[in-house]
């Protein structure tokens, strides 16, 4: 059977990469220094496989068929946005399998993809991880970029099933539990009730051609970048960690959909990947680093259930 070798939750954001610290003391550095840390942290770990939990941005999954959880379970690409790895990602198969199956067991009827695209939001929390591409790894894509999401409740309910499933695996090795999603930030709407044009036709059916579709929004994204005025809810990105490292995850679900966007953004529904994750993980989070970075558009968190030397 599989062992859980920890987790570790992280933040994402593509100005890690477009907008690098210029100093030591620039905004981001501090969360890029203790990023490193927990990649250390996760190397002494020694984990055999990661289970990915992050959210897509419209690269992989559109409105013309909106599921709210894939899984990927043989091959997996990463579509190289901002600044992350394009090309094959190693997939642990027999681990994806045995993950299918356990959820399938617990009432959970998950997408399944046998050729998952995913960007950044899956794969630059991966490599700061685990240090490159090389760690076979299971993709988990929760959808958070707009409504109809997951409730909260759901999540929470998946992250157990998801724990249960890694501890009855038939995997014969360590497996680090790793969720990516930005704390509190302020974007655009994504649902196509509330927008129109182009946009809107590019929400649903930019899979006829993802190429040109993203090339289009990367501009806007990059935009939105560099603005030390942006809003970050620290408050409440501080609540929420804490609430992780209560073993609290109810508290959280309990905000409901409406309350969780109006304290941390249409982003901060990314939150729930870190549910799921520090729920399978069924340990307290210990929250190691905290930066707001309003030049990033959002508050940059790394939490672990193991210690971060």
């Amino acid at each position: 059977m599989a062992e859980i070798a920890g987790f570790a939750g992280m933040s994402h954001s593509p100005f890690a990469t477009l907008l690098p610290p210029p100093s030591e003391g620039g905004p981001g550095a501090k969360f890029l220094a203790d990023a490193d840390r927990a990649r250390r942290a996760v190397e002494a770990l020694a984990p055999d496989a990661v289970v990915v939990i992050g959210p897509d941005h419209f690269h992989g999954n559109f409105y013309d068929v909106m599921p709210p959880f894939v899984l990927g379970v043989e091959h997996a690409v990463g579509f190289g946005d901002f600044g992350s790895t394009e090309g094959p990602l190693p997939v642990a198969g027999e681990l994806a399998w045995s993950v299918h199956n356990g959820l399938t067991t617990a009432g959970f009827d998950v997408s399944l993809s046998y050729s998952l695209t995913v960007d950044h939001g899956i794969v630059q929390t991966y490599e700061m991880l685990t240090g490159g591409t090389g760690l076979p790894m299971v993709p988990v894509v929760v959808n958070t970029a707009a409504p109809p999401l997951p409730t909260l409740e759901r999540c929470v309910a998946l992250g157990q099933a998801l724990g249960a499933a890694l501890r009855s695996a038939s995997f014969p090795g360590r497996v680090l539990v790793a969720a990516s999603g930005g704390l509190s930030h302020w974007l655009p709407s994504n649902d196509p009730r509330e927008v129109a044009g182009e946009r809107r036709e590019s929400l649903i059916h930019g899979r006829s051609d993802v190429r040109a579709f993203a090339a289009a929004r990367e501009p806007r994204v990059r935009a939105m970048g560099g603005d030390p005025g942006a809003r970050v809810n620290t408050e409440w990105d501080r609540w929420f960690l804490d609430r992780l490292a209560a073993d609290d995850a109810g508290s959280v679900a309990d905000l409901g959909h409406e309350t969780l966007e109006t304290m941390a953004g249409s982003g901060g529904h990314e939150v729930r990947c870190w549910l799921i994750g520090q729920v399978a993980a069924g340990a307290p989070l210990a929250w190691t680093s905290y930066e707001p970075v309003p030049e990033w558009i959002t508050g940059m968190g790394i939490g672990t259930t193991f210690p971060v030397a």
